[in-house]
């Protein structure tokens, strides 16, 4: 198994700062392992480039192979821009057991809303506790600027929604 195969998986489980509940695999932060010379190059996206977890995710990197007897270099790519596509359905299911609302595909043709109820043409976001679609943005921007917080108005219950980008 080459280093970098080693390094994957080492780094596989590696939770995402802000919502541990999926790693930073899972998310698709976690972009590139390359080997030049025996020498680890370690790429990492983030969701937004203001994102303030990076710096921990980069320490998380570090200390998972520094573990291991492995030193690496964290590399922070912004092109391509990270897209909520990059999300694996794994991760997408965890997030909606955690009660976050998964992103829609970025791909769609998503208005963002600006308004209380959504407009006619705007993708519903799904309740992640009862199922509901009958639900609305209280505020764009929520714990974090990649989620948005919503109301079901169903079983009355707020949620986060992890933003299509």
């Amino acid at each position: 198994m080459s280093l970098a195969q080693r390094a994957w998986e080492m780094l596989e489980s590696i939770p995402d700062p802000e919502i541990p509940v999926v790693s930073i695999r899972e998310l698709g932060i976690l972009r590139e392992i390359n080997e030049h010379g025996g020498e680890l190059e370690i790429v990492i996206t983030p969701t937004y480039s203001g994102c303030p977890a990076m710096g921990q995710i980069e320490d998380d990197v570090r200390a998972a192979l520094s573990s291991h007897g492995i030193s690496a270099r964290v590399v922070t790519r912004l092109a391509p821009a990270w897209t909520t596509d990059w999300i694996t359905p794994e991760a997408k299911e965890k997030l909606r057991a955690f009660g976050i609302s998964p992103p829609h595909s970025a791909g769609q043709d998503n208005i963002v809303r600006l308004a209380r109820r959504p407009a006619s043409n705007a993708v519903a976001v799904p309740c992640p506790r009862c199922g509901s679609g009958n639900t609305t943005e209280t505020s764009h921007f929520s714990s974090t600027a990649c989620k948005a917080l919503y109301k079901c108005l169903d079983c009355l219950e707020p949620f986060d929604y992890f933003k299509p980008y």
